[in-house]
Parts: C-alpha cells; structure tokens; sequence
C-alpha cells in the first residue's frame, strides 16, 4: 500500500510554522535587544545626574587648604567636580553684609545642600532657607546660637561640624598665662557678629587665672584700628583674639599690629601662627573640612540632617612661633614649649 504524500496545503502550514518560530525568536532578541539599550540609557542617565551643592564662606581667599580639603574628601567619596557634582562658590570676601545676598542666591539656585563656614555665614543661610540642607564647619556651641535643637538631635535642616570656640578660648587663655606668667592684663578681641560666642569662657578662665581682661569689639577691618587703639591705651601685656571668620581673613593685620606693639598674642588657628602670630590652640580645621565632606555624601544619598548628630573635633594642635618670639623679645618657658604640636624656627 502506497504511503500518502503530505498534501501541498500541509506543507505550506508546515512551512509557515517554522517561519512563524523562527519570527519569534527574532522578536524575542529585538525585544531584548531593546531592553538593553534601555536600560543602558537608563544607567547613563542616572550616572550622568550632577549634584548642586553651594560653599558659603566669609573669607577672602579662595585658595586655601581648608576647601582643599573639603574638597579632597568630597572625591575621597566618588564625588567629583565637573562630573558628578558642581559647587556654586560664594565669598563674601571679608564683609559679611554681603552673606544675606550670597546664601538668597544659592537659594534661587535651588542647590541640592548648602556648606557653610562660620557662625555668620551659617545664619544668613538659615535665614534664607528652612527646606534645603545646610552643613556647617567652624561653628563654635550652634546649640546656643539656634541652629540645632541640641548636637545629639539636630531636629532641622542644619547639622555639621562644631569647633567648640567658647570651650577653648578659655584654654587659650590659661597658654598664655603660662608663656607669659607675669601678665595681669590681657586685652580680648572679639567679635559680636559670631552671634552665640561671647568672651564667658575667656572671663571664667580670666578668674581662675587672677588675670583682668579688656573687652574689645571688631566686627570687621574697619573697627581693628579703634581696637588695637584701645588696646595700647588700656596697657594689655597681651591679647587673645576670639573665632571669627572676618579676623581670620584679616589675620594679617592683626599679626601685624601684634608684632608692631610687641604684644604677645593667642589665636585659635594655625593660619595665624604660620603667618606670623605668636601662639594658636585649636583643632585640626582641615580635618573637619574633610569631615564635612561625610556629611555632604550622607544627604546626598538621603539622609536627613535632622538625624546626623553635630560632630565635635577631637584632636588639638599647640603651635608656637619661636621666630616671632624673638622678635619680640619674648622667651617660651620649656614646660610650654615641650607640649607644642608644632614649633616655627
């Protein structure tokens, strides 16, 4: 018996189902295909997305090595400048009436967080924004000035890194009576516009120490030569100069007036002593810039600041000038000198 032929109308369902699978398969890796170009696109969008952070400072210079710092720490963390992130610069290069105008426009900006340094320049950014992230460095008791509700909680849009200025003023204080035993008078530089810092812990020390202060304002260059005036006429045997953002800028005239008058003096910055000050206590500032940095990648990547307790710096530098010393006919006892972090030859 003769085996049937497939009919012509069978093969020709037979031949189409192949096609038909073999156009599924086509459309299977199109399909795929796609989805990868898509999400490959959906990758480089994400990676290409560019955080917009602001700096807002007081200073002067643009170029030192606490926004060095800052931003070494940044790239430390992945975060680097002309690809995943821009930072839109404010100085107020020394007149902090103009830090009420810089923080209003990183606001219009819309930045993604603000850096502050200093008490001033953190203010006028709390004035002009409650919704975007601030992180502040160099902020002596920000508890006592309003910016946090307390370090441990910060409960707002503030956190960042404490200098802890009023704890050690009086610290410096009790340096300088020991480089200077015989002193009884010590004028005190001080700024009102840092807003919570005051002179309290210079005064507590000053009673311990048997030692009278004179209270001595400045809140910008224009005031340091009524001050230095008063200075010589009220007879201080020396001086310690307070944080403040417009006295570091203008360090150099302060050293200046220092050594001119042979008025030994103690800063709460390294800067001072490195541009020809007598005496600094205080902590590594660059280290809390690069701190800061932590801070910065945390809300970035959706922490709240409400939850990021305040941090408070932990190591303390001693730098003497021996050069200036001389200068000024001045001998450090060796008991100081031997505990000095640094001395300048």
């Amino acid at each position: 018996m003769k085996r049937k032929q497939p009919s012509m109308a069978l093969g020709f369902l037979s031949g189409n189902r192949k096609s038909a699978i073999q156009n599924l398969k086509w459309l299977g890796l199109s399909v795929f295909a796609f989805a990868l170009v898509v999400a490959g696109a959906v990758g480089e969008a994400q990676q290409a997305k560019v955080a917009r952070i602001g700096y807002l400072t007081s200073a002067l210079d643009r170029l030192n090595p606490n926004r060095d710092a800052f931003r070494q720490g940044l790239r430390d963390l992945g975060w680097i400048e002309g690809q995943n992130l821009q930072i839109e610069y404010r100085y107020a290069e020394g007149k902090n009436e103009r830090l009420t105008d810089l923080a209003a426009d990183l606001v219009r900006l819309k930045v993604d967080l603000i850096v502050t340094t200093g008490g001033t320049a953190t203010n006028a950014a709390k004035q002009a924004t409650r919704l975007i992230p601030i992180v502040f460095t160099q902020v002596g008791a920000p508890e006592k000035q309003g910016f946090v509700a307390s370090l441990a909680r910060p409960g707002g849009n503030i956190t960042g890194l404490s200098n802890i200025a009023e704890e050690l003023s009086g610290k410096r204080l009790e340096l300088l009576k020991e480089a200077l035993p015989k002193i009884s008078r010590v004028a005190v530089l001080w700024d009102s516009a840092t807003g919570g810092h005051s002179s309290k812990s210079t005064e507590e020390a000053a009673r311990l120490l048997g030692v009278q202060l004179q209270i001595l304002e400045a809140t910008g260059r224009n005031d340091f030569d009524r001050a230095f005036e008063a200075a010589t006429k009220g007879r201080a045997g020396a001086m310690t100069v307070l944080s403040s953002g417009v006295f570091h800028t203008h360090r150099e005239a302060l050293v200046g007036f220092s050594t001119k008058n042979r008025l030994p003096a103690v800063y709460d910055h390294k800067d001072y002593t490195e541009t020809g000050g007598l005496m600094s206590y205080g902590p590594d500032v660059p280290v809390l810039f690069r701190r800061a940095a932590i801070y910065v990648d945390k809300i970035l990547k959706g922490a709240k600041p409400a939850d990021l307790p305040v941090e408070q710096p932990m190591k303390f530098e001693l730098v003497i000038n021996l050069k200036t010393a001389k200068q000024i006919g001045l001998t450090i006892p060796p008991n100081v000198l031997v505990r000095a972090d640094r001395v300048i030859k």
